[in-house]
């Protein structure tokens, strides 16, 4: 599944992912491969990315990506808000 992070100032994140978790506006949701397709509405939080391989921070990489302290596969980026589209295995998310 490819999952792209944007925000009005740059592309946080562009890549292939396991699994998303994200805060929506009533509670917590999470978009495996082969999900229906969605439009949500997102709150703030930090959204839970799982990679297929562990995380290596590059001089490409966003300074708001957080790294997890146990599992070198998965990240985080705080959002304040935004919109998440998913379509054939193809999110986009659009956040404040």
């Amino acid at each position: 599944m490819h999952l792209e992070i944007i925000t009005p100032e740059t592309k946080i994140f562009a890549g292939e992912v396991d699994a998303v978790s994200l805060p929506g506006l009533d509670g917590w949701f999470q978009v495996l491969k082969g999900h229906a397709p969605i439009i949500s509405a997102l709150g703030k939080g930090k959204v839970k990315i799982e990679l297929p391989t562990p995380f290596e921070r590059s001089e490409k990489s966003s300074e708001m990506i957080e790294g997890d302290q146990k599992d070198s596969k998965v990240i985080r980026v705080s959002i304040n808000g935004g919109v998440l589209e998913l379509q054939n295995d193809s999110i986009i998310l659009l956040a404040e």
